[in-house]
């Protein structure tokens, strides 16, 4: 199978995937609201998922270094099913809690898909490969909020199954059609290499690297950032706007639009013209300022007008820095380091989301935009002084 048939294929795993993830996701505020929850048990909702995942990324991402991206794929997307017949099951908060623990720690294989674009990339089309997932990302977010809003005037479990028959076919998929992407001679040639740590001293001295570590670093305020604003948002509209689970799956369609059509058609654009620092420290800038305006929105349509700049620059933000981070280590580790940038997100999406749902309990629903637009404000100057242009000479990256 040639390069482009496997980068769709990886394309169509990621896209079906996520399309289950966004169909549930902006009902979640409302399905735990019939069981009496609160904002910031909604936040702790969001937080428990984010906490399994950022436990469970570095693991699969190190798995899938030694035993290939395709079982592990596999046993991710059948955890997913499950979650999800739990989720549609449901008659407690608590099976909430248990169906997205559950999806929390299968769902980390979004480092394992990236590893495999990794796989069948040079470093001149990787940050166009990865940007293929994105636009995947955002391609599952047009459809599923929409198609999630919809459903749930039929009950919230609707979705919920609909998104269990979306991972049988993407099970289906994986099974008879995605290709094992790592060669047995590359296994072998990974096994003959020290293979680094998987543990919490693991990551202190990856945020030590100079190289890795500003990156890193800069993944866990991005993702402060724009998890708080990805946490709270339907509790946002809902507070602010009075808009119902339909309306808001709409939004969120919108977004999901712009984000598919930044990181497919743009971000490649931009790899040609400009280095990797200079779109993820600009990209920074731009999302702070959209943040802050997000703060104030007065309406819907200003709001609509807003998410351009947040939408565009998140989307960029995210692939380039997992471009820059399989740039700047060994083969034998891109596996583990993605995964590892994935786990610091995840950690982010367990704090964000509750500190959130705190500021919008306590404060204003301008909260929650201020705090995220300081983050960032704070990362750009960080950025300006740490994170460097290129990654490892091209030498120190060859496995043999």
């Amino acid at each position: 199978m040639n390069q482009q048939k496997r980068l769709l294929s990886i394309f169509l795993v990621v896209f079906i995937d996520l399309l289950g993830f966004s169909l549930i996701l902006p009902l979640l505020p409302y399905y735990a609201e019939t069981f009496g929850a609160s904002s910031l048990a909604v936040g702790l909702l969001v937080a428990v998922y984010a906490a399994a995942q950022m436990i469970s990324a570095p693991l699969l991402g190190r798995l899938s270094d030694q035993y290939g991206r395709r079982p592990v794929l596999i046993i991710s997307i059948a955890g997913n099913i499950i979650g999800f017949l739990i989720l549609a099951a449901a008659n407690s908060l608590w099976m909430l809690f248990l169906a997205r623990l559950l999806a929390g720690f299968t769902g980390g294989n979004i480092s394992v898909a990236q590893a495999y674009i990794t796989d069948v990339t040079d470093e001149n089309n990787r940050a166009k490969g990865l940007g293929m997932i994105g636009a995947a990302f955002g391609l599952g977010f047009i459809i599923g909020p929409a198609a999630g809003g919809i459903l749930s005037q039929f009950g919230f479990y609707v979705p919920a199954l609909l998104a269990a028959g979306l991972g049988m076919a993407n099970l289906i998929l994986v099974l008879f059609w995605l290709p094992e992407s790592m060669t047995a001679e590359r296994r072998q040639q990974l096994a003959s290499l020290p293979r680094p740590a998987f543990n919490f001293t693991a990551l202190m001295q990856a945020l030590r690297r100079p190289k890795v570590g500003p990156l890193l670093h800069t993944r866990f305020f991005f993702g402060l950032a724009f998890s708080m604003f990805q946490g709270v948002f339907t509790l946002y509209a809902l507070q602010r706007f009075l808009l119902d689970s339909t309306q808001t799956g709409y939004i969120l369609a919108y977004v999901g639009f712009l984000s598919a059509l930044t990181q497919g058609l743009i971000v490649g654009r931009l790899t040609r013209r400009f280095s990797d620092r200079q779109i993820i420290l600009w990209s920074t800038v731009v999302m702070a300022l959209g943040l802050l305006m997000w703060a104030f929105s007065p309406s819907v349509w200003f709001l609509l007008f807003d998410l351009i700049p947040i939408a565009v620059a998140g989307g960029t933000l995210n692939t380039i820095l997992n471009a820059a981070l399989t740039k700047s280590v060994t083969p034998v580790e891109i596996g583990g380091t993605l995964g590892l940038s994935s786990s610091v997100e995840s950690l982010t999406r367990v704090i964000a989301p509750s500190i959130g749902g705190l500021l919008l309990d306590t404060v204003t629903t301008s909260g929650p935009g201020i705090f995220s637009a300081l983050l960032l404000i704070y990362l750009a100057w960080y950025i300006r002084r740490n994170v460097q242009a290129e990654g490892l000479p091209a030498a120190a990256r060859q496995v043999v």
